[in-house]
């Protein structure tokens, strides 16, 4: 780039004088003269110090390695001996990674491969590189997998690599069970184990593999690790296992009977199973779900129906994105059923297939996009109630395909087993069911001759249905959901028609109080919470199924349209189930 300098301002037609400057800019000066130097040094040619690793010498300019390196720039800056000196040992580096860093400081450019990046981190790291050493790290996050995942985290510590341990140590937590069956699982230390299986965020399809990775690793060195089982085991969500399991591998395992220190753990889980009414004073980190990173919820709409079709079909929500997709349908049609959300599965609970009432239930696994039957309920029930608590999932009330229903009944998913429950006062068809501090609410519905404002209340340790305030409308197949520690109830039909209007629960003043009502009229739809919003989805208007779904804002006392679904679904079951990755989970099983 050149530039010439003269008198402005100079009329046209008027001889100029010559220029007094003239600038002149060589914009790749500096890496013509980069090359150079490479090839004088390639050269041996005015090269003014020679490195020496092992058996391997590299020459070099002085000045080059000090502006590339903060490492070499205080050796040759200051009264170290190795100052004047024309030679220089250096014992704790690689020969290869000497050459390459060399290279480097003349080229900028450098290639980093699994056969190099081991010796090139800890040299880049000793020389003060740290372009190199970042290089380094992103090189190996992107290796990252479950056979090497713990070895680049052991690697990452030696060499103080923040970002790149925590990543591989993340990585190892988000894929447990492909890990605890490498070789690297098996020979770490006591300390890593214990760190990783008592981890929170610790990802596993089931309680059941951190147990069986903690055996395997005890008995890969049995002289040594068998004295560490208690230790472990206390970090085992013994709880949570499925009680076959806990009977048939955890009581049978002798690693578990033989050592008296590990009984009281077996006797916590064995209470939680056998006294299902106290686990709400049970409560231990052992008996909490393990929420991995990386989480989030995602709203399911499951069956339901429009004109004459009733569907198995099930599509899921993503609030962040504001997007519906498909999932697996179900393996039955269902409308009028009852859906929840516990730990890592969604269930469905009865319903109607169009020709008959079900006792049918099945369970979602959204880590496989697969429906599995589970065991049936006692009584055939469609317009139920469901809710969950405490680890059981409780069916209320409903219409058994001759008359409405009081009774009530609980699944619970560690045994696969179904049991009566005390039944309410009131029969109720199309109520709904919300949990507030652990308590079961009933509310509204119809008794085949009235339909219902009233409420009730079940703690389940007293085991006795009470009277609440009633609602301040009529409202059977409405929406119910809890919200901000407030118990709200949306929508419905009075008897006379569909209803857009809403009301919420106070529990602290023991009273009800209005709400702005919906955009639609809505009976036979789902109201649920997600993020501290409450979203009304589905339902029948009076006249038509409705695809139409929107959002409540409790701050602003506002509702909202969001996207609406890809099907028409009125009698349509909804929950929130929290899910890691869904859409590659999709992904990967079409």
């Amino acid at each position: 780039m050149s530039v010439e300098v003269g008198t402005p301002g100079t009329p046209a037609g008027t001889p100029t004088q010559p220029p007094t400057h003239h600038f002149h800019a060589t914009p790749d000066h500096a890496s013509v003269a980069l090359q150079a130097m490479n090839k004088l040094r390639i050269n041996t040619q005015l090269c003014d110090i020679e490195l020496v690793a092992g058996a391997v010498s590299v020459f070099a300019h002085r000045v080059v390695l000090a502006a590339a390196s903060a490492y070499f720039h205080v050796m040759f800056n200051s009264d170290l001996v190795e100052k004047t000196q024309e030679r220089v040992a250096l014992q704790e580096l690689d020969a290869t990674a000497l050459e390459l860093l060399v290279e480097y400081s003349y080229t900028g450019e450098i290639v980093i491969t699994e056969d190099n990046v081991q010796v090139l981190l800890p040299a880049s790291s000793l020389l003060q590189m740290s372009s190199v050493r970042e290089a380094c790290c992103k090189f190996l996050m992107k290796q990252l997998h479950p056979s090497n995942c713990l070895g680049i985290r052991s690697f990452a510590d030696a060499h103080s690599c923040g970002e790149l341990h925590t990543r591989s140590h993340r990585f190892a937590l988000q894929n447990f069970s492909e890990v605890c069956g490498t070789e690297e699982f098996l020979l770490l230390p006591f300390k890593q184990v214990e760190e990783l299986i008592s981890s929170a965020q610790l990802n596993v399809p089931c309680e059941e593999k951190v147990f069986t990775a903690v055996i395997a690793w005890v008995k890969h060195d049995l002289p040594e690790r068998q004295k560490l089982v208690p230790q472990l085991l206390k970090h085992v969500r013994l709880p949570l296992l499925n009680r076959d399991f806990l009977t048939s591998n955890v009581d049978a395992e002798p690693l578990v009977r033989e050592n008296s220190a590990c009984h009281h753990l077996l006797l916590e889980a064995l209470k939680y199973h056998l006294l299902p009414e106290q686990r709400s004073t049970l409560t231990s980190p052992r008996t909490q779900e393990r929420q991995p990173e990386g989480v989030k919820p995602y709203l399911f709409a499951c069956g339901g129906g429009s004109l004459f079709a009733i569907h198995s079909e099930v599509e899921c929500y993503n609030p962040r994105t504001d997007r519906w997709m498909p999932v697996a349908s179900m393996n039955y049609r269902r409308s009028r059923a009852g859906v929840a959300a516990l730990g890592r599965y969604l269930y469905v609970m009865g319903g109607y297939d169009g020709a008959c009432d079900l006792s049918s239930a099945e369970m979602y696994n959204p880590s496989i996009n697969k429906w599995i039957n589970i065991t049936a309920m006692g009584t055939k029930r469609s317009c139920l109630g469901i809710g969950v608590t405490n680890g059981l999932i409780y069916c209320v009330g409903g219409y058994d395909g001759a008359s409405c229903l009081s009774s009530v009944e609980r699944y619970d998913p560690l045994t696969g087993i179904w049991t009566s429950c005390p039944a309410m006062a009131t029969r109720r068809r199309y109520c709904r069911v919300a949990i507030l501090d652990n308590n079961i609410y009933g509310l509204g519905g119809f008794d085949s001759t009235n339909y219902q404002c009233t409420v009730e209340r079940l703690d389940p340790r007293v085991g006795k249905w009470m009277s609440v305030p009633p609602m301040m409308s009529r409202r059977s197949s409405s929406g119910a959901a809890l919200l901000g520690g407030m118990l709200y109830c949306v929508g419905g039909n009075d008897g006379t028609m569909c209803m857009s209007s809403a009301e919420r629960f106070n529990p602290r003043r023991n009273t009800w109080e209005p709400i702005t009502a919906m955009h639609s009229r809505r009976s036979t739809h789902e109201v649920v919470e997600i993020d501290g919003f409450l979203y009304a989805l589905g339902g029948n208007d009076g006249s038509s199924s409705l695809n139409s779904v929107e959002r409540y804002d409790a701050k602003l006392n506002k509702w909202v349209l969001v996207t609406s679904m890809l099907a028409r679904r009125s009698s349509v079951g909804a929950a929130v189930l929290d899910c890691l990755q869904l859409e590659r989970g999709l992904a990967k099983s079409t």
